[in-house]
């Protein structure tokens, strides 16, 4: 059995440095996931007057209630999502005028639905170029609250965002979700701002929250589980293989951590304990038909393995893959084709054939760390699989590389 130790979750990092800088006090998080994406972060946390220092294995912030110190700065978001959905409403609690920018890639992602909900709560946003895109001005002045109705059908940063504005607010906020996707990260929001001090009710789909503020705390970062799909992936496909991910077991905040659900569906040996959780290769793959619309994140994973099962997989409820670093769903199927695999595809759901895939190819990643990281799992059974950007994979895990090959070489 192979223990592999995973890098700590980019969410739940992200939310804990929204938090933390929100809380009265200095809080420490501990474990946090070093990356791209949430260096961008905490640069942008820099940028906007807040004090963070960085050292091994510890991150500590010191929060301001109320909002940046700064009463002007220009944050660049680079590639990240939560960078570029949380800074500008974490700004908006402040008093100043902020402007946010990112990268190409994330120029092209939605923001309109928080736009909108911003300035529903009276916020003075204003997007430079294409509206409901960045570049954005963000005018504070705090924020009052109250209530207001939101569609988070194609995201659930939308709202999460908004939650964590909440406490931060003078009267608190109602927020009533007309659709929303990937609700399992809702839930790491609500108990992480719970955790932080917050009161946060849900009735229904109507969110209350409490205008308390945060009290800083230390705070531990649990192993990212989207990250640890690859490695599950890869111990179901290798005949006589296992895995274990310590740190990541019952108790677990991430949604994610069910792709393993998936898994025991397909054939794979699952083992969840309050420790940790095993996969082991039974030796067979089945197909499947799956509704990924709240591990959407793992959709590439399953897709990229799908071709080795006994039977065609489906994957269904995924429209929101669509509008993540690149088009995951077109993305996925344009590989698989090229590797001879017979897909189909719609609006939400790819269907893939089994098939064995064939090389050399090269996998054409649109910068999408996700698509590099799945289709190495291709790769173990495929030889002369590479990447047009290998690099990418600096957004969540800038060591996968090295310690997907250890594992693939450890007996």
């Amino acid at each position: 059995m192979t223990v592999i130790d995973i890098p700590g979750s980019k969410s739940v990092t992200a939310r804990a440095l929204f938090l933390a800088a929100a809380a009265e006090g200095t809080t420490t998080l501990l474990r946090p996931l070093v990356s791209d994406d949430t260096e961008g972060f905490a640069e942008g946390l820099t940028a906007l007057g807040y004090t963070v220092r960085r050292e091994p294995g510890a991150w500590h912030i010191e929060g301001r209630p109320a909002g940046p110190g700064a009463d002007t700065a220009e944050v660049y978001c680079r590639d990240g999502a939560t960078t570029a959905r949380f800074l500008p409403t974490l700004a908006a609690a402040g008093h100043g005028t902020y402007r946010f920018d990112a990268s190409a890639q994330m120029r092209r992602r939605p923001l309109g639905p928080l736009s909108t909900a911003l300035r529903d709560l009276g916020v003075d946003l204003r997007h430079g170029e294409r509206e409901g895109h960045h570049p954005l001005d963000v005018h504070a002045q705090g924020v009052k609250g109250g209530a207001l109705t939101l569609d988070a059908g194609q995201s659930s940063q939308y709202l999460t965002a908004l939650l964590m504005l909440g406490p931060l607010t003078a009267e608190g906020l109602d927020i009533t979700v007309t659709d929303l996707v990937s609700e399992p990260y809702v839930e790491i929001t609500l108990a992480m701002m719970r955790a932080f001090g917050a009161d946060v009710r849900q009735d229904g789909r109507t969110y209350r929250v409490a205008p308390t503020g945060y009290r800083a705390r230390t705070y531990g970062i649990e192993p990212d589980a989207s990250t640890a799909s690859y490695f599950f992936a890869a111990a179901a496909l290798e005949p006589g293989r296992s895995v274990t991910v310590p740190g990541l077991g019952t108790g677990a905040l991430q949604g994610d951590l069910a792709f393993v659900d998936v898994l025991r569906r397909m054939g794979a040996d699952v083992e969840i304990t309050g420790a940790g959780t095993t996969v082991r290769s039974t030796g067979r793959l089945h197909g499947l038909t799956v509704n990924m619309r709240d591990i959407s994140d793992t959709m590439p994973t399953l897709a990229a393995l799908a071709p080795f099962a006994d039977g065609p997989v489906r994957i269904e409820d995924v429209a929101n893959t669509r509008v993540k670093e690149c088009d995951r769903l077109d993305a996925c199927a344009e590989n698989l084709r090229r590797l001879g695999v017979t897909v189909t595809t719609g609006p939400d759901w790819i269907e893939i054939q089994p098939g064995t895939p064939t090389g050399p190819v090269e996998i054409a990643t649109h910068g999408d760390h996700r698509i590099v990281m799945s289709f190495a799992v291709t790769a173990l059974r495929t030889p002369g699989i590479t990447f047009d950007d290998p690099g990418c994979v600096k957004k969540t895990f800038p060591d996968f590389h090295r310690v997907f090959d250890t594992f693939v070489h450890t007996p």
